[in-house]
């Protein structure tokens, strides 16, 4: 008996695998893996989480903390914020290909990337030519976990050579068996009626790479020398192939053994074997035989079991059985080698002497991997992982200082098209192309900059300015959005949102462009395609359209299209709020989204454009519940993420947190100081924009303050290390406002003219 003790330090640990009822191999595994923990470290909860390919289907136990469906990406998204939220202390994956959603699994690898915590991961297939999706599914396993374990010295060998891994990541750890005692067959033989039979047992799911012809013909030289001779195949038809082909390989294997006339010499059990009956039926057993026909193959349970139960093994070489079976501790034969087969079974069961020997060694070998065995050396692989784990320290609260404006990073995203979507790292990606919402930021940002040479700004204004004009579909009467590298637009007509933003670039343009051919330019452009405004029925869309009227209001009073587009959408607006309101809910939608501090910007500066005060007072009140929803209990900005996006009524989600929400706060909080003149919005402004400089939940600072530059934001796991042009302009335009705001800091609270 084994004692029972706590892992040290370890609380709770995250298991994520199949599960029973779950019919395969890997639920086997799975479930023994969680009772062997279980019993060996009682004090250590176990949380299950089961991937589900019919979900519905299986009556789980209540080990089982959550279903993920396998093939919706969501519920991986879900489980990695369930298990961040429990306590885990680790994170503990059985891998095998087949059983995760997206290209080879790839869904595993979103899992793991909104977590935190350490991650060991068991690998149960490890291929050695793997396709290009394999290759990048298994690098990443490797690139996220703390410890990879294999259960052949050979998948070691085969991580190192072919994936390059790093040595000291990688622990063996044998596949567990149980802990039963080495018994006499023929006392186990009459619960199955076997009573006078010599048993050959092949046990697993049943599938046509399980070699079981090899073993059929081979019986009719066996059974001439020994005619009691019984060849049992136990275990239902792998569920995959009976959904394909129905029974058909196993009626095949029935027929193989009537056309060989040794029909009474073998016999099919059709059924999903539970763990005891399972070692019963090894137990009965004379000889155990996996006559496989992959060579490559890792990793085999069956095979472990019958060495636990002190079987005598015969088996083909695959990787698992040359390294289980060496130094004597089983027979190796060459595959579907049909002569060599009959030759060792007969050389075993007519030697009684022989036989119970192979059967000590195998049982010797199989108490170093008992069930528990393997829990203590996964412990202690988990408890090493969580040790060096570093620890977060407390940063002490320090006023967030502003950075200068830098055009550098902006530049570096742009070439004479204008600016480029998206990077890796901070390397343009060109193969995503342009977006008009990129452009018109950039263009907002060259009337924001405070200090930039007049050939510099000329030349920008130019090319992100030419790019709207080009945008602009007359025949549609709407503005493209996303333009390939090659200049080729991808769509004739924009989203809504990508209209609505360019209408607002149009106005800031008009009223705060250095350059009075710019704001000609802007204002012409604004005239010609403005009306579109009053067809938008997108809530954000419409917002944006009424920044750019109010701004297009202030550079020409009287502006009658503009005063008819902010006459017309904040009454919807504020009848949608009327409608969804609740005493805990004062928004727009049922849902949070993108951008949303825009919502409450639009209502206050149409308020001031139209001298409604009604207009002020609710976009005040609703950007003040948007704030309250914008910080952390630490007090500090907490952007919503995009996983509470679409989420009816729901409270924000924790991340991915996008430099967007912080920059838009900025702005809302300086149209709000200038509506009211209280300093509490300054306040509020310096701690969104805190955000982008560390004071955020993960003390990273999200901007590169070298070079302007700024990440695409925050991730469980750390910051989104690449910088797209989006993000890029939220610092440099946030950086623009908050340096405005200089004046307020002195305790002038009059009205700041900014970029809307």
């Amino acid at each position: 008996m084994v004692e029972a003790v706590g892992g040290d330090g370890i609380e709770r640990l995250a298991l994520i695998g199949n599960f029973l009822p779950r019919k395969c191999g890997l639920a086997t595994f799975t479930t023994d893996v969680y009772t062997a923990m279980r019993a060996r470290f009682p004090d250590v909860a176990v949380d299950v989480y089961a991937m589900d390919d019919h979900p519905g289907r299986y009556a789980y136990p209540p080990a089982v903390t959550a279903a993920i469906p396998q093939d919706d990406l969501s519920a991986y998204v879900d489980a990695a914020r369930t298990i961040e939220e429990s306590g885990a202390d680790a994170i503990w994956v059985q891998h095998e290909y087949g059983i995760y959603g997206g290209p080879a699994g790839d869904n595993l690898l979103a899992l793991l990337d909104r977590t935190t915590l350490p991650v060991i991961v068991t690998l149960h297939t490890i291929l050695e030519k793997p396709s290009v999706d394999e290759r990048r599914v298994m690098e990443g396993l490797l690139a996220r976990a703390a410890r990879i374990v294999v259960m052949a010295e050979r998948g070691r060998e085969i991580l190192r050579r072919v994936y390059g891994a790093n040595p000291r990541q990688i622990v063996m750890i044998p596949h567990g068996v149980p802990d039963r005692p080495l018994v006499d067959p023929e006392t186990m033989k009459d619960r199955f009626g076997w009573e006078g039979r010599e048993v050959v047992l092949t046990f697993g799911l049943l599938a046509p790479n399980k070699g079981i012809e090899t073993i059929i013909a081979a019986l009719p030289a066996l059974a001439e020398r020994h005619p009691n001779l019984l060849y049992v195949v136990l275990g239902a038809t792998h569920p995959n192939l009976v959904a394909r082909h129905g029974e058909a390989y196993r009626d095949s294997l029935k027929a193989l053994a009537v056309e060989k006339g040794v029909a009474d010499n073998v016999a099919f059990i059709d059924e999903f074997v539970e763990y005891d009956a399972l070692i019963d039926y090894l137990q009965a057993a004379d000889i155990y035989a996996t006559p496989y026909t992959n060579p490559a193959q890792i990793t085999s349970g069956t095979l472990s079991y019958a060495v636990g139960a002190g079987k005598p093994v015969i088996s083909t070489p695959y990787v698992h059985a040359t390294e289980i079976l060496a130094d004597g501790h089983g027979v190796l034969v060459d595959f579907k080698d049909v002569a060599a087969f009959a030759r060792e079974i007969d050389a075993l069961l007519s030697s009684d002497r022989d036989r119970r020997r192979l059967s000590e060694r195998a049982y010797a070998r199989g108490r170093t991997m008992i069930w528990p065995r393997l829990a203590e050396a996964a412990m202690a692989e988990v408890e090493a992982i969580v040790a060096a784990r570093p620890a977060r320290l407390p940063v002490a609260a320090v006023p967030p200082r502003i950075l200068t404006p830098d055009m550098a990073a902006v530049e570096r995203m742009s070439d004479s098209t204008g600016m480029l979507q998206h990077s890796i790292f901070s390397i343009p990606d060109r193969r995503h192309g342009y977006c008009i919402d990129d452009n018109a930021r950039a263009l907002m940002l060259m009337s924001a900059m405070p200090t930039l040479d007049a050939d510099r700004r000329d030349k920008w204004t130019t090319i992100y300015a030419s790019f709207i004009q080009y945008a602009w579909n007359p025949d549609a009467r709407r503005f493209r959005n996303f333009m390939a590298f090659d200049r080729s637009w991808c769509e004739d007509v924009g989203s809504e949102d990508s209209n609505g933003r360019t209408l607002w670039a149009l106005g800031v343009t008009a009223r705060d462009a250095r350059d009075v051919k710019h704001r000609d330019w802007a204002r012409v452009l604004f005239d010609t395609t403005a009306s579109l405004a009053l067809e938008l029925g997108s809530l954000r869309a419409q917002a944006f359209a009424m920044l750019g009227a109010a701004a297009m209001l202030e550079a020409r009073p009287g502006h009658e299209l503009s005063r008819t587009i902010l006459s017309r959408f904040p009454d919807v607006h504020m009848a949608m709020l009327a409608e969804t309101r609740r005493p805990e809910w004062e928004w727009f939608e049922i849902v949070l989204a993108y951008d949303n501090a825009r919502l409450p910007q639009a209502l206050i500066r149409a308020g001031m454009a139209l001298e409604r005060d009604d207009l002020i007072q609710v976009g005040l009140s609703t950007l003040e519940w948007i704030v309250s929803k914008q910080t952390s209990p630490q007090g500090r900005f907490r952007a919503v993420g995009t996983e509470s996006f679409n989420r009816p009524y729901g409270e924000p989600r924790k991340f991915d947190q996008q430099p967007l929400e912080a920059q838009a706060t900025v702005d809302a909080c300086v149209a709000a100081l200038d509506a009211t003149g209280d300093l509490r919005w300054l306040d509020e402004a310096r701690r969104a924009y805190g955000w982008f400089l560390g004071e955020n939940d993960l003390d990273m600072a999200v901007a590169t303050s070298a070079d302007g530059g700024c990440f695409d934001g925050l991730m469980p796991a750390g910051l989104n290390r690449n910088q797209g042009a989006e993000s890029i302009l939220a610092l440099q335009l946030a950086s623009c406002a908050i340096s405005g705001l200089s004046q307020a800091a002195s305790g002038v609270a009059g009205k700041t003219r900014q970029a809307a």
